[in-house]
């Protein structure tokens, strides 16, 4: 995975509450196991027309809006755990998703693919959609070393909450077994150390 420390981008505002993971990524799409090419089909249903056609009022669709980070309403990946959800996003070219709620099985889901949900309080994320409605090109910067998502140019700033493990993987591009093997002197310490003790 890729490591993930610091990312300063402008940002897709998506301000719809319960966005379910059958919205970000119809089951139809659900038939390939590798994670490329999910992004192509990311809000199929909004996105596009029967005709396959853009639908001119998605956000997606609109060349104003752009950036590695989408903000969403509160409660965002709720509904059926697939992790294909966070494959869509990831592969779309979004490197984080910012809402004032996860649904607990997408933010781990998230976690597990490199793709960091940032929850911000509902006050914070009113400030977000206001600041890029203000101007599209504002740039939010997210540092995972100090947990801060920030609106550089507003001076606005917030503290988010990440598990300490997920963390050092995220930072440290790791996945599992990448964290396990980074730990494997540690662990041989330990073993020996056994071996050690029971003679």
């Amino acid at each position: 995975m890729e490591k993930f420390v610091k990312l300063n981008t402008t940002a897709v505002p998506l301000p719809i509450e319960d966005v379910d993971t059958d919205q970000i990524i119809p089951a139809r799409f659900l038939k390939a196991t590798t994670r490329e090419g999910f992004g192509e089909n990311l809000f199929r249903d909004w996105r596009y027309n029967q005709d396959n056609t853009p639908k001119a009022d998605f956000i997606l669709n609109n060349p104003v809006y752009s950036g590695k980070i989408l903000v969403a309403g509160r409660n965002f990946g709720c509904g059926s755990s697939r992790e294909h959800a966070a494959w869509a996003i990831h592969d779309y070219g979004f490197k984080a998703v910012v809402s004032s709620f996860f649904a607990d099985i997408f933010r781990g889901n998230s976690l597990n693919n490199g793709l960091l949900p940032v929850q911000v309080s509902d006050a914070f994320l009113d400030q977000i959609f206001s600041a890029i409605e203000e101007n599209p090109q504002v740039a939010l910067e997210i540092d995972l070393e100090k947990q801060t998502l920030s609106i550089p140019t507003k001076n606005l700033s917030e503290h988010f909450d990440i598990d300490p493990y997920k963390k050092v993987c995220m930072i440290n591009g790791y996945d599992d077994i990448d964290y396990l093997l980074s730990q494997k002197s540690l662990i041989e310490q330990y073993e020996n150390r056994q071996l050690a003790g029971s003679h």
